[in-house]
């Protein structure tokens, strides 16, 4: 497709919003009514309300019946709850679960943690602009180009002789120049699904960082001043005046970690391709769906993050509506 192509659909696709916009308005105008009113809100939300259904709403109805089927490309059969009673039954999904669960625990709370205990440290210093570049420059990176760099950090040569081998890993060239046995960091299980956390905990403790920056910065000068006066500070001013001022953002950040974590793919797929127990369900609906053909239990994997998203989002709407509220 040209980009000639390209620009005509575009302007195509402006003017047809633009002529339903006109059209409903046309119609519409007339109503001056309550009731003429909730008519027009109405013929305006509509068309959203449709893609929305089509978009999202289908799928998901579709996603969930395909997961209350067996595998097979042409009409699976009816296998009612199976996939779900294979996905918490099965040794190997468990281990995908175990896997998820240390993500999901580790990677918000470490992540947040970090941001949080930096952006205290750094906060007026000199250096700050410095030290926070430093740290949110992992952000700029995509999770595949994070994941390489953590490979040759993780980079593991053995030597069948005994002799001592040159390793090209930084952190085994650490343990050779200490003589320490080196370790093959992406091998044993469980501890491979830690060392594939710290990559996520290093792209995300940035996010963190910023964002609870700026909320630091936003705590009136009045109320540190009025504590400074009483006396209060160090760990006392962390605890009692820093965390409760930012505590709305400190929830955004850890849910919004959260809902990435449970989503994560990349850095499974380009560090260890799901092997040596390190998939996680993210990567486990890949592997079911594209790999292994089996889509009924592809989707149930789909139905359960979908599941443990959904709590988290509505808590962050209503912690969200509180503060408007005030």
């Amino acid at each position: 497709m040209t980009t000639s192509e390209k620009l005509t659909q575009m302007v195509i696709a402006v003017a047809l919003f633009f002529g339903v916009m006109a059209l409903i308005l046309l119609i519409t105008q007339r109503l001056r009514s309550r009731n003429g009113e909730r008519v027009q809100a109405a013929a305006f939300l509509g068309p959203a309300m449709l893609l929305i259904s089509i978009g999202l709403l289908y799928p998901a109805i579709a996603t969930a019946w395909q997961s209350l089927h067996g595998a097979g490309p042409f009409d699976p059969p009816f296998v009612g709850l199976d996939n779900y009673k294979n996905l918490f039954t099965n040794s190997q999904q468990l281990t995908v679960l175990r896997n998820t669960l240390f993500w999901v625990v580790l990677t918000p709370i470490v992540s947040t943690a970090i941001g949080l205990i930096y952006a205290v440290l750094v906060d007026r210093a000199k250096f700050e602009k410095f030290a926070k570049a430093l740290l949110f420059l992992p952000m700029a990176i995509s999770m595949v180009g994070a994941s390489i760099i953590w490979k040759f950090v993780y980079a593991y040569k053995s030597s069948s002789t005994g002799d001592t081998v040159e390793q090209i890993g930084l952190l085994n060239q650490f343990l050779t120049w200490l003589h320490l046995p080196t370790y093959n960091f992406l091998l044993n299980d469980p501890w491979n699904t830690f060392f594939l956390i710290v990559i996520l905990i290093w792209i995300q403790a940035g996010f963190a960082m910023t964002i609870l920056s700026a909320s630091i910065k936003a705590i009136p000068d009045d109320i540190v001043e009025a504590a400074r006066l009483d006396g209060v500070g160090g760990w006392k001013m962390f605890r009692h005046i820093t965390v409760p001022s930012i505590r709305p953002s400190l929830i955004v950040v850890l849910t919004t970690i959260t809902i990435a974590t449970l989503k994560v793919f990349d850095i499974v797929q380009t560090a260890t391709g799901g092997n040596f127990n390190t998939s996680v369900l993210a990567y486990e609906f890949y592997r079911q769906d594209f790999v292994a053909g089996n889509q009924g239990l592809a989707t149930a994997i789909a139905v359960v993050i979908f599941l443990l998203v959904t709590p988290i989002v509505i808590y962050n709407v209503r912690q969200m509506r509180k503060l408007e509220a005030r």
